[in-house]
């Protein structure tokens, strides 16, 4: 069989071989090489981005860093400017990997990660579902996510899952019925895992419990489930385990970077010390003792296209006492969590399915800086939002389209625009809640 997964990312310029090589490299390190590795990838990308980044030369301003610790502060409002200001010299749109953030903080943005950091991305993707058995070229996946709903967009993402050996359940609509549907699909298609939002995971898991089925019994050839992008409290995770017959792996993942943090087969959240450094920081940023909360603050070690240094994602952490530099473990993950919206037709859809609908308002102009939709009533809902100009009537027509296509019509919308929107006592927004 070809190796489909290894050839699409080699033919679009992700150099997939050398990453892997490279990878492979960092995780044999000894104790001493990996210190001294992380050492100087740390001096050499800040080194890089004084040098070719005026957006990062601007923000450390004029100090003189003697110490990582003078380093500021990056937050995701700093980044809320057009990606053409904060590209470094000799990356443009031609030879980068180019996304938007999902905006689950609440604060969307575009990002850039040159071809070798996203390469490097994969590889470590590859070795981290590896541990389970996973082999992206060969494994079938059961993919519970979203999927754009315009035509192109949308045969786009289903090529891409062809090439990559996944078969996608959009997760906009899990009625029952179409629960039905996707457990047909487990019926008749031999998957070798699930991947996918932990809401809908969860939600679908209810509904296997309500019947009496156990999923690998019907689906034997099933090995694990990883879920990500949202919490997975532990009671869930029993349910999983009991209605699924597989272990349920949890991810801990940010777009912008890289995979953060994922659950090795001892069960430990075993962070990436191979392409992130991470801290644990206290409100003055200082690095708090191991088994401490703080904010989690992250530095992408490769990515020369935009500067990641000292970012602050917008989570609160805790670090296993038993951390090592070379294989910190995330005891604990404070924050992000997502609501389910019922809809009048009964139709539940994940908070999440609010993402995709408001990624049409997303411009990169970064107009818009935040947003909350909070489910007020079962067809009314009223979406807060912090931005330079209003909204105009074609925007919020645009919005109105997107939202009957993904979740139904003659639903009520009011966008009101502030100037703050409220937090949780973490300081994280939960950009989803539903009050009903």
């Amino acid at each position: 069989m070809i190796r489909l997964f290894d050839l699409s990312l080699q033919l679009n310029g992700f150099p997939i071989k050398k990453a892997k090589a490279e990878l492979d490299k960092i995780v044999h390190f000894s104790e001493e090489e990996y210190a001294s590795f992380l050492e100087n990838k740390k001096k050499e990308i800040v080194d890089f981005h004084l040098k070719n980044n005026s957006f990062y030369r601007e923000l450390v301003g004029n100090i003189t860093v003697e110490n990582w610790e003078d380093l500021p502060i990056l937050n995701k409002q700093n980044l809320q400017k057009r990606l053409e200001e904060r590209l470094s010299n000799g990356y443009s749109k031609n030879n980068i990997y180019l996304n938007k953030t999902s905006g689950s903080s609440g604060t969307p943005f575009v990002f850039a990660k040159d071809k070798y950091s996203h390469a490097l991305t994969w590889a470590s993707n590859i070795m981290r579902f590896g541990w389970f058995g996973i082999d992206f070229n060969h494994s079938y996946q059961a993919r519970f996510y979203g999927i754009p709903m315009d035509f192109i967009g949308y045969q786009k993402e289903r090529f891409k899952d062809f090439l990559t050996h996944r078969f996608r359940f959009p997760v906009f609509d899990l009625s029952d019925e179409i629960l039905e549907k996707f457990l047909q699909k487990f019926r008749s298609k031999k998957f070798d895992y699930i991947n996918g939002y932990t809401s809908s995971i969860v939600l679908f898991a209810k509904f296997l419990e309500q019947k009496n089925i156990i999923l690998n019994e019907i689906c034997p050839t099933l090995k694990a489930c990883f879920v990500t992008s949202e919490m997975l409290f532990e009671t869930d995770k029993k349910l999983l385990e009991k209605q699924f017959g597989i272990p349920i792996i949890s991810e801990y993942g940010a777009s912008e970077l890289d995979l953060i943090a994922f659950e090795n087969p001892q069960g430990e959240w075993q962070v990436n010390a191979e392409t992130l450094f991470i801290e644990i920081l206290d409100e003055n940023n200082n690095v708090v003792p191991h088994g401490t909360k703080g904010k989690v603050v992250i530095t992408s070690l490769f990515n020369k296209a935009n500067p990641f240094i000292r970012y602050e994602i917008g989570d609160i952490g805790i670090l296993d006492e038993k951390s090592t530099p070379q294989k910190p473990i995330l005891k604990k993950l404070i924050g992000r969590t997502n609501d389910v919206a019922i809809l009048p037709s009964g139709k539940k859809s994940p908070g999440l399915t609010f993402y995709y609908v408001t990624k049409s308002i997303i411009e990169d102009d970064g107009n818009v800086k935040e947003f909350i939709i909070k489910q007020m009533q079962l067809d009314t809902f009223e979406i807060e939002y912090v931005a330079e100009k209003e909204l105009v009537s074609e925007q919020i027509q645009k919005i109105k389209e997107a939202i009957d296509l993904y979740l139904e019509p003659n639903l009520n919308f009011t966008f009101t625009r502030k100037s703050v929107l409220e937090r949780s006592n973490r300081g994280k927004l939960k950009q989803f809640k539903s009050y009903l």
